[in-house]
């Protein structure tokens, strides 16, 4: 039986020093991305617009053309860049207070226009960087550092389930949510990342997966908890699957 060499991507650098907390599903998405763009051959074209979080030092992983965007504006920032250069494969990387928050507006109106560009969103339910404030997608009852007592659904509302949402958008190609707790998600999660670069390549419209990720830091447990927590509670709200996907229907 053949060997297969686990090696580093030709895409990712070298000597990076990792920047994520320990358990950290960052480091995951990172990769996967790095491999689709390798797989594809379109690393020497391809530009991201990077949000601000924990999503911010994706640059210093990646060998590609990058611009780091204000909090909130990566989706514009990309859609500037596709715009003025449409030959170019054009993605933003982002977490979900970046995207689901601040920036909800300019995801779901890039989305309505189908802007041919990627957007990675990665929903850990929580502000990772600045200390684990209630964001956008935590969970009702969650615990975090401003909701002591749990969120709660008369004062803070539903956490937004962004993949559907986009789902809806006419302009939108691929919608998808994905989980990175187990090895077999992981490849899901790979599959469906290609899949919306692969909406962009085609001139389909916008593509856009929703990555389900944990947070060990910031919700106090080891990474195998941290886990079990996505599957076990996350994954009851934000059901991973396929919410929309027309390259199919080509």
């Amino acid at each position: 039986m053949a060997t297969q060499v686990f090696k580093l991507p030709n895409t990712l650098k070298e000597n990076a020093k990792y920047t994520f907390c320990p358990g950290c599903d960052h480091g995951v998405a990172v990769r996967l991305v790095a491999e689709v763009l390798e797989e594809l051959g379109v690393i020497e074209n391809t530009i991201s617009a990077i949000g601000i979080g924990c999503s911010v030092t994706t640059y210093d992983f990646i060998n590609m053309d990058s611009l780091e965007a204000p909090h909130g504006r990566a989706v514009a920032v990309a859609t500037g860049i596709k715009r003025a250069k449409p030959d170019k494969i054009v993605f933003t990387y982002q977490g979900d207070g970046d995207f689901a928050s601040i920036g909800l507006a300019e995801g779901m109106h890039a989305a309505l226009r189908g802007e041919k560009i990627t957007s990675i969103c990665i929903n850990n339910t929580t502000y990772g960087m600045t200390g684990g404030q209630l964001g956008p997608t935590t969970l009702l009852g969650q615990v975090t550092t401003t909701s002591p007592t749990g969120r709660n659904l008369e004062y803070y509302g539903y956490p937004i389930k962004i993949a559907e949402h986009i789902a809806l958008c006419d302009g939108t190609a691929f919608s998808a949510r994905v989980s990175l707790d187990s090895v077999p998600n992981i490849k899901k999660a790979k599959q469906a990342i290609k899949k919306a670069f692969e909406a962009q390549i085609n001139g389909l419209g916008f593509g856009f997966v929703e990555i389900l990720s944990s947070c060990p830091t910031n919700w106090k447990m080891s990474p195998d908890k941290a886990h079990e927590r996505v599957r076990n509670e996350m994954m009851n709200t934000f059901k991973p699957g396929i919410y929309k996907d027309i390259t199919e229907e080509k």
